[in-house]
């Protein structure tokens, strides 16, 4: 059997629904939790992102039970696809906040309304790309060699490097926006003209920025599952946590230097795994699990110890903090 023929899993219009339904119930609940809090620990955000990805998780449990093994295999895989690139998402997220000095308790509503954006922009991603696939066989070529170009320019490019938005300055240009943000408005009357403020350029650019990377990974996504709603079910779970996770990460995650080194070999994987034959090269979806794994984890774990090994110089350095002591050679 060709391996772009397997069978097709059968989601009933109701399944749809109610999977709709629960996604927009999360949404619900993460809105009306944040809506009044003045700003979110660090110690919140990590619960809340430990919670979504045992949401993620879960759901991959139900998909074995409904499914079966293979299905169960071919979500974690996108999944773990789709969590890894969202990362490389957060590095853009906090130069666009910069850029735009957005204070960090708006921040949090951008990203919603960006997160809520994306579930709807990625939906017609994939299924236009499953589509594309079942009746176009050569476009499984296209996506992987827009997967190895990819792969190129994340290992080349270090986004932890940039500091400044090149997207956001093209918008101020060419929209009306005024010079200060006016609380969690996205418009403003200035002498009765109605202006953009900062706060909706930050959410153009966001959503932007998340049709730019959907071209990215969805075919890689594709790549391991051309089930849609395998497919789509990983994307949201992935997406869903994407504001609490940046509340963890945004001071540090310009530390991951390594990172994108990570991230080129997964989607390199990806693109390899869509050209290659599979009768000479097949990669079971649990082997691509832990091609993902392994890749993602050496990267953030060589770039732990770099931090680590920087930090340790810096001290070396300072030398000795007031009231300590330091090595001498006494004359005799």
């Amino acid at each position: 059997m060709d391996r772009w023929e397997m069978d097709a899993i059968q989601v009933p219009v109701l399944g749809w629904i109610a999977f709709g339904v629960l996604v927009l119930g999360l949404l619900a609940v993460d809105l009306r939790v944040h809506r009044k809090r003045p700003g979110e620990s660090k110690r919140s955000a990590i619960a809340w992102s430990i919670g979504w990805l045992t949401l993620g998780l879960g759901f991959g449990v139900f998909v074995w039970r409904a499914y079966g093994t293979r299905a169960a295999h071919e979500y974690l895989g996108a999944w773990l696809i789709e969590e890894s690139l969202s990362v490389d998402n957060l590095f853009v997220f906090l130069i666009i906040f910069r850029s735009l000095s957005v204070p960090e308790d708006e921040q949090r509503r951008v990203l919603f309304w960006g997160i809520f954006g994306a579930l709807m922009f990625r939906a017609l991603f994939i299924f236009a790309g499953v589509e594309a696939m079942e009746h176009w066989n050569p476009v499984v070529y296209v996506f992987g060699a827009i997967l190895l170009i990819t792969s190129v320019r994340v290992a080349i490019e270090d986004p932890s490097r940039q500091h400044e938005s090149a997207l956001v300055r093209w918008l101020a240009k060419r929209l009306p926006v005024s010079a200060s943000i006016d609380g969690p408005h996205f418009f403003v009357r200035r002498d009765r003209r109605l202006m953009a403020t900062p706060l909706l350029v930050a959410l153009i650019s966001i959503e932007l920025t998340d049709i730019a990377f959907a071209v990215d990974s969805v075919p890689a996504a594709l790549a391991v599952s051309q089930q849609p709603f395998i497919v789509y079910s990983s994307n949201v779970f992935a997406i869903l946590g994407l504001r609490a996770l940046y509340i963890v990460l945004a001071h540090v995650i310009s530390e991951l230097r390594y990172l994108h080194y990570g991230l080129a070999a997964v989607l390199a994987f990806a693109g390899l795994k869509m050209i290659l034959p599979d009768d000479r090269v097949h990669v079971p979806p649990l082997a691509s699990v832990a091609v993902i794994i392994v890749c993602i984890g050496l990267a953030v774990g060589a770039s732990l110890r770099a931090r680590t090994r920087q930090r340790r110089l810096e001290r070396e350095r300072k030398g000795p903090g007031p009231g300590g002591s330091s090595r001498r050679e006494v004359p005799a």
